[in-house]
């Protein structure tokens, strides 16, 4: 008679390697889609950053006459600079960014009076773009950054004149 054998599991090693990899594959995963979304968002987060930049330096070539110690007339040329990158035109840099989520603001200081700041009344025009876009995720379903988040940045820049 023969004696039964006695199963080893630990010495099959057949299907190891798949059930190896059906158990490592879902944080592969969550890590990759995790990385997509933290790049994008760092991305998005530059591209507001370089725009709110470009916006005061365009409001800092602006001649003295545009800006008062309390605002400028041109805040909607300043804000549409800022948004799209062009005065006329052009599409926005972030999806859905509007122009009422960019906000100009003008201050003098008053302890900057000598040079080409003499002529101005206050003394020197301080332009501060600040700007909020909301978040365009890319995998907004599975929770990483969803879409309530939002991305801000702010700027300033002192008017030179022409």
């Amino acid at each position: 008679m023969m004696r039964p054998r006695k199963l080893l599991f630990w010495r099959h090693q057949k299907g190891a390697a798949a059930v190896e990899m059906a158990l490592v594959m879902p944080l592969l995963l969550a890590i990759m889609f995790g990385g997509f979304e933290a790049g994008h968002y760092f991305y998005t987060e530059q591209k507001i950053v370089k725009a709110v930049r470009d916006g005061a330096r365009f409001a800092g070539r602006l001649p003295f006459n545009e800006f008062t110690c309390s605002g400028t007339t041109r805040a909607g040329d300043i804000q549409e600079i800022t948004r799209t990158g062009r005065l006329t035109g052009g599409t926005p840099l972030i999806s859905g960014w509007t122009n009422d989520e960019i906000t100009v603001t003008v201050a003098c200081d008053a302890a900057a009076t000598g040079g080409i700041f003499a002529p101005l009344t206050g003394g020197a025009r301080i332009v501060t773009v600040s700007a909020t876009a909301d978040y365009p995720s890319l995998f907004d379903t599975l929770g990483f950054i969803d879409s309530s988040s939002s991305v801000n940045a702010s700027a300033q820049a002192v008017v030179m004149g022409i």
